[in-house]
């Protein structure tokens, strides 16, 4: 047994040669040759402020910009402020869900369910939604809505919105 260890031993003795010198120097000397360079950071330019007053033809980044076409129509799609509210329109469009619809008589209306649990029976020309909305089609589908909606500026424009059948 003790001239099967002294054999082993022998063995691996003989493998733990100098064979993969080459690879070693070429490691060690190649680390050696690299260094990094780093570039020095940019110089830093002192913040000089800008001083916007109404001699200079530069607009205030600070105030809204109105389209000049815009403009000449201000008060072009301005919903009727006058109008009587209806009872869906204290909510706001995405609360409402379209939940049925049926005829009566030959005028087609949709079963609109809102975020109180209330069912309300609607149909073209009703409005609802809190951007003055008025319905402008009623398939068995689908409830298509024209919202009037005022931007930042003033201006009045139109988008068109729906509500779809929730199964």
């Amino acid at each position: 047994m003790r001239s099967a260890y002294l054999l082993v031993a022998l063995l691996l003795a003989g493998c733990g040669g100098e064979e993969f010198q080459d690879l070693h120097d070429f490691v060690k000397n190649a680390a050696a040759e690299m260094r990094g360079k780093v570039d020095p950071p940019p110089e830093i330019k002192p913040y000089e402020p800008f001083n916007y007053d109404n001699s200079v033809d530069l607009p205030d980044p600070f105030k809204p910009r109105k389209s000049v076409l815009r403009n000449d129509h201000p008060g072009l799609n301005q919903p009727d402020m006058e109008r009587h509210r209806e009872a869906l329109e204290e909510f706001p469009l995405d609360g409402l869900k379209m939940v049925g619809f049926l005829y009566q008589g030959k005028a087609g209306y949709a079963i609109i369910r809102a975020p109180d649990g209330k069912l309300h029976r609607v149909k073209t020309g009703n409005y609802l939604g809190q951007n003055f909305g008025q319905i402008t089609a009623v398939t068995d589908t689908e409830v298509q809505i024209k919202e009037t909606i005022q931007d930042s500026s003033g201006d009045w424009s139109e988008r068109m919105s729906s509500l779809q059948l929730v199964e």
